[in-house]
């Protein structure tokens, strides 16, 4: 046997920087993880400190390597996943950002999509892009620091200032600003690229304007993309070998590389991705985004993609806003300690609602309380939001392939909630399978990076995925129904409730 090889995940997601240090049998060695902040300048707005999570990552990996007694020459490669439509702008020459990292979740540009949606570049963009017109991509928010602050137009036009999300930006950083790269699955997610002919599309950038010259290069998911700069960090040349965007990893973590799989991710928000192969599905108007799974040599994966913004961040509020409970692993027993909600329903639209609606004027809502009403019940139904916005999702996706699942594959922090998954099969009336190895998207970007230096293949990777439980349905189909009933009742009410 020839010595351990290792890999290093960085996993740069919303809330927090994790770094998960993996051997080459992909067992986890160490893993050291720092919350990030988040500032909220104005209403709608979310915007996080690039610097910060820069920073927060490269210490991350440092802790994680000691915690293992392991040196950064012992790393093969570093494989990256980061929360996706979030993005950076900074100074070519200094590395310095120009404006904080603008977030996913930030909803500043929600009229400027409302008034899109009415005219015919949101049918366009859905036809090349993929996506809707909505404020949780890229480019909005671009055009919108650049008509707010004129003068980084300017310098933008002037090749003085470079664009990336959250990779990228990684990348850039730790490569000494040697490599502007982005793949293929994140670049999807900009609404700037075209997903047929996998290029920077021209149109987009003329209409949102946008210069070319501020976008990095599209490199594949897997693959010598990058080196670190030895001088700057980790004291040796480590290739990046894998870059996916957080829900792209889950789904190749998951091993669903036969098309009709599917994955559903319990993380900030929810995210559902289908496995739909190597040719782009047909684009309807049917609230599923169509999205670049991956690419690797030749192979290129699309997936289906429903969106729902707040699954963990639900549980999350419920703990640092209403204080019912102290940590995310309490609403469990909490949520047990009744029998049902007591006919209340949570429909947590606190920034809009995603797939199916696409409604960024709707609001959360909590209904249904009477004086009866308790701590237990309101986070019970927080929980259950989860599973019904899921079957929102799920629902839609079968209809649009015309394929019935039998198991949904889950992962993701609050998949660890037993009564969350339960309820889940539930109201969905099928299995819903948790894998041993929860942590997906470190998993995922792992895989890719040691396929990007030769350690694996995806055959080995299917024999390595194994199941941890499968919870079954026990609910009956006609409380099952009324029970779904009654949530579409509720998110009917939560719709277009903000007026501007």
């Amino acid at each position: 046997m020839g010595h351990k090889q290792y890999i290093l995940a960085l996993d740069q997601g919303t809330s927090s920087s994790r770094s998960i240090l993996f051997d080459d049998d992909f067992q986890i060695i160490a893993s050291h993880q720092i919350e990030t902040r988040q500032f909220f300048p104005d209403d709608g707005w979310v915007e996080q400190d690039a610097e910060e999570i820069f920073t927060r990552q490269v210490e991350t990996a440092e802790i994680a390597l000691q915690k293992a007694g392991i040196g950064f020459d012992e790393i093969a490669g570093i494989g990256i996943t980061n929360q996706r439509e979030s993005f950076v702008v900074w100074d070519k020459a200094s590395g310095k950002p120009v404006y904080h990292a603008i977030i996913w979740q930030d909803k500043r540009t929600a009229d400027v999509c409302e008034r899109m949606q009415q005219q015919e570049i949101s049918r366009i963009i859905r036809r090349k892009t993929g996506l809707v017109s909505d404020p949780y991509f890229s480019a909005t928010k671009l055009r919108w620091l650049f008509e707010n602050q004129p003068e980084l137009l300017v310098r933008a036009q002037n090749g003085e200032l470079l664009f990336g999300t959250i990779d990228t930006w990684l990348i850039w950083k730790i490569s000494g600003g040697a490599y502007h790269v982005t793949d293929v699955s994140n670049a999807s997610r900009t609404m700037l690229f075209n997903i047929q002919n996998l290029q920077w599309d021209t149109e987009l950038l003329d209409y949102f304007n946008i210069p070319k010259l501020i976008l990095p290069e599209i490199v594949d998911s897997a693959g010598a993309l990058a080196f670190t700069d030895s001088s700057l960090f980790f004291g040796k040349k480590i290739p990046i070998s894998g870059i996916a965007g957080d829900q792209q990893a889950a789904l190749f973590g998951q091993a669903c590389y036969q098309t009709g799989m599917v994955k559903n991710t319990y993380g900030t928000g929810c995210f559902m991705l289908m496995n739909v192969g190597n040719t782009c599905p047909l684009i309807r108007e049917d609230g599923l985004l169509r999205t670049l799974a991956w690419r690797i040599g030749n192979d290129l994966t699309y997936a289906l993609e429903g969106s729902v913004f707040f699954a963990g961040a639900t549980i999350q509020w419920m703990r640092d806003q209403l204080k019912l409970i102290n940590s995310a692993e309490e609403s469990e027993a909490l949520a047990k300690s009744v029998k049902d909600t007591s006919g209340v329903y949570f429909v947590p639209a606190f920034a809009g609602l995603g797939t199916p609606y696409w409604d960024a004027d709707a609001r959360a809502l909590i209904v249904g309380m009477t004086q009866a009403t308790n701590s237990a019940h309101i986070v019970r139904a927080g929980l259950e939001s989860l599973a019904y916005q899921t079957r929102d999702v799920l629902d839609l996706m079968q209809t649009s392939v015309g394929i019935a699942l039998d198991t949904l594959r889950v992962d993701g922090g609050a998949s660890a909630n037993n009564f969350l998954m339960q309820f889940q099969a539930d109201i969905l009336g099928k299995s819903v399978s948790r894998p041993e190895l929860v942590e997906t998207t470190a998993l995922g970007a792992a895989f890719l990076a040691g396929i990007g230096v030769g350690i694996t293949d995806m055959d080995r990777i299917k024999q390595l995925w194994a199941e941890g439980q499968c919870f079954k349905p026990q609910m009956s189909e006609s409380e099952r129904q009324k029970k779904y009933e009654g949530w579409k009742r509720a998110v009917e009410r939560s719709r277009g409730w903000y007026e501007g």
